[in-house]
């Protein structure tokens, strides 16, 4: 449903820390459905851990938090490109080791909003099975 192009013209993140290669799904302000090719010539590789690399968690939490960006943002295309926050994390939990060669899916549903705050429930899994999953809250700049 959106390609790489498609999905820079609504994230300001670029490389190396657009985390989103491709989005399958989009009801945009309620869910998302996102991939993420895990490449073995990216940045993190040659020191997490040498000789036997693991995608760290904070960059898979990254990637969910930018498809959260992402379903916000098709929703209120006026405000494409603005930037989304982070700006809490709950009940995050990674479960097995994410390596590359993965294809990381990530599953993001929209929960809540209080103020500006956004609230969401997100999955990341590979090959069916749950690699990381958490609740987290966003806010997007001048908003």
């Amino acid at each position: 449903m959106m390609n790489r192009s498609d999905i820079e013209a609504l994230l300001p993140h670029r490389e190396p820390f657009l985390m989103v290669d491709r989005v399958e799904e989009m009801e945009p302000g309620v869910r998302a459905v996102a991939f993420k090719d895990v490449r073995d010539d990216e940045f993190w590789c040659k020191g997490h851990f040498p000789g036997n690399p693991i995608l760290p968690g904070v960059l898979i939490s990254e990637a969910l938090a930018q498809v959260a960006a992402l379903i916000h943002l098709a929703a209120n295309q006026d405000r494409a490109k603005a930037e989304v926050y982070l700006v809490g994390m709950d009940k995050m939990r990674f479960r097995r080791p994410v390596r590359p060669g993965d294809c990381l899916r990530l599953e993001v549903e929209a929960t809540g909003n209080r103020r500006g705050i956004y609230q969401f429930a997100a999955t990341a899994s590979v090959d069916g099975q749950r690699v990381a999953n958490g609740q987290f809250m966003a806010a997007v700049a001048q908003e």
